[in-house]
C-alpha cells in the first residue's frame, strides 16, 4: 500500500496543481471581464480537438522534450543547469553549417544531428570544466554562456550563414538533411520520434546503468556518493555532455523539421525561449525522462491553442500568456519546492 501511494502521489499532486492553475487562470480572466469557459474550450479544442491541433502540439513539444532533458539530467545529479538555451543555439548553427555539404539523404540527416549534438557538448564544456575543477557554480557560468551564445549565433545568422536572397534568415538546410514530416500539411516531423526515443533512452540510462545510478546517487547525497567511490568531476562532465547533446539536438530538430523555411530568422526569433521553457517542462514532468514527454505535449498544446483562444474567445494575447504562465507555474510548483528543499538540505549537510 505504501509503495502504491508513493507511486501515485506525484500524479495526484500534478492533477491537483493543474486544477488549481486552471482555477487561478479562470479567476484572472473573469476579473478582467473575459469568460473563462469559452476561452478554455477554445484553448483545448485547438490543442487536442483535431488532428492538426494535436500535430501542432506535438511539434511544439519536440524541442521542449530535449531541453527539458538537459535540465532534468543536471537536477538528478544535483546541478542546476540552465544553459540549454545557449547550447540549443549552437546546435541549430551546427545543423545549418553541416547541411551546406553535399551528402546523400539519410546520411546527411544523421551527420547534421550528430554535428548539432557535438556543438551542444562543446558549448557546455567550459561551464562543465569550471564546475568540476574550479567550483564555479553552474547557474552563473551557464547564464553567461547563454548570452555569449546568443550574440555569437546572432552574428552567424547575420554575417556567415545568411541567405543572400533573403537577408532576414540563414540559408535553409539542404533538402537531403531535412527530417521527414509525419503528417502532411503540418509541421510535425520525425524529430518528435527522435525526442521521445531519447527520453526513453535517458530513463534506461539513469535507472538501469551503473553510470546512471552514480548520477542519481550524487544528486541524492553527494557526500555518501563520494565516499562510495563516485567521482564528482566525472559526474559533472558526463551530465554536462549528455545535457549539451540533448540541447544541441533540440536546435537541430527545430531547423531541420520545421517547414516552410527550415532556417533561423534574424534575431533568433524562431528558436529562442525553448531552453528556458524546457525548465518549466522538466518541473511539470517531475524531472523524470518519461514524465517529461506528456508534460511537453501539454505545454506544446497550450502554445498551439493560444491562437484560437484569441480568435474565438476574444482574449488578448497578453492575457493568454498570463493564464498559460499561471497554469505552468502551478504545475511546476510541487517539483520546484522539492528541488529547493533538497538543495537546502544538501547545503546544511555540507556546512555540517
Amino acid at each position: 500500500m505504501t509503495w502504491t501511494w508513493r507511486g501515485l502521489r506525484p500524479i495526484l499532486e500534478s492533477i491537483l496543481a493543474g486544477i488549481i492553475g486552471l482555477a487561478a487562470g479562470a479567476l484572472i480572466m473573469w476579473g478582467w471581464g473575459y469568460a473563462p469557459w469559452p476561452a478554455y474550450v477554445a484553448l483545448f479544442k485547438e490543442s487536442f480537438g483535431s488532428g492538426y491541433g494535436l500535430a501542432s502540439a506535438l511539434a511544439n513539444a519536440t524541442p521542449l522534450i530535449l531541453t527539458a532533458l538537459t535540465f532534468a539530467m543536471g537536477a538528478r545529479a544535483g546541478l542546476f543547469i540552465i544553459g540549454a538555451e545557449g547550447m540549443m543555439y549552437m546546435g541549430a548553427m551546427g545543423a545549418i553549417a553541416l547541411s551546406l555539404l553535399r551528402l546523400p539523404a539519410g546520411l546527411h540527416t544523421l551527420l547534421a544531428l550528430l554535428c548539432a549534438a557535438a556543438a551542444g557538448i562543446l558549448w557546455g564544456l567550459v561551464p562543465a570544466v569550471l564546475r568540476a575543477f574550479r567550483g564555479v557554480h553552474e547557474v552563473i557560468s551557464t547564464i553567461m554562456f547563454n548570452w555569449l551564445s546568443h550574440f555569437l549565433a546572432f552574428y552567424l545568422v547575420a554575417n556567415v550563414l545568411v541567405d543572400p536572397v533573403r537577408a532576414e534568415k540563414t540559408l535553409s538546410v539542404a533538402k537531403t538533411s531535412r527530417l521527414p514530416l509525419l503528417m502532411r500539411g503540418t509541421d510535425l516531423s520525425l524529430g518528435m520520434v527522435v525526442a521521445a526515443g531519447l527520453a526513453f533512452l535517458a530513463y534506461v540510462f539513469l535507472w538501469h546503468t551503473v553510470a546512471g545510478y552514480e548520477i542519481r546517487a550524487a544528486g541524492a547525497n553527494p557526500h555518501a556518493a563520494r565516499y562510495g567511490g563516485v567521482s564528482p568531476q566525472k559526474t559533472v562532465l558526463l551530465v554536462f555532455a549528455l545535457g549539451g547533446a540533448m540541447a544541441g539536438l533540440a536546435g537541430a530538430v527545430e531547423v531541420m523539421g520545421r517547414p516552410p523555411t527550415y532556417a533561423v530568422y534574424s534575431g533568433l526569433t524562431n528558436i529562442s525561449g525553448f531552453g528556458f521553457d524546457g525548465i518549466g517542462v522538466a518541473m511539470i514532468g517531475r524531472i523524470h525522462p518519461l514524465g517529461i514527454i506528456p508534460a511537453a505535449i501539454f505545454y506544446g498544446g497550450l502554445q498551439a491553442g493560444a491562437r484560437l483562444m484569441q480568435m474565438e474567445a476574444g482574449v488578448p494575447f497578453e492575457m493568454v500568456r498570463a493564464v498559460q504562465g499561471v497554469i505552468v507555474l502551478a504545475l511546476a510548483l510541487p517539483e520546484l519546492t522539492r528541488i529547493f528543499r533538497v538543495f537546502r538540505q544538501r547545503r546544511k549537510g555540507g556546512e555540517a
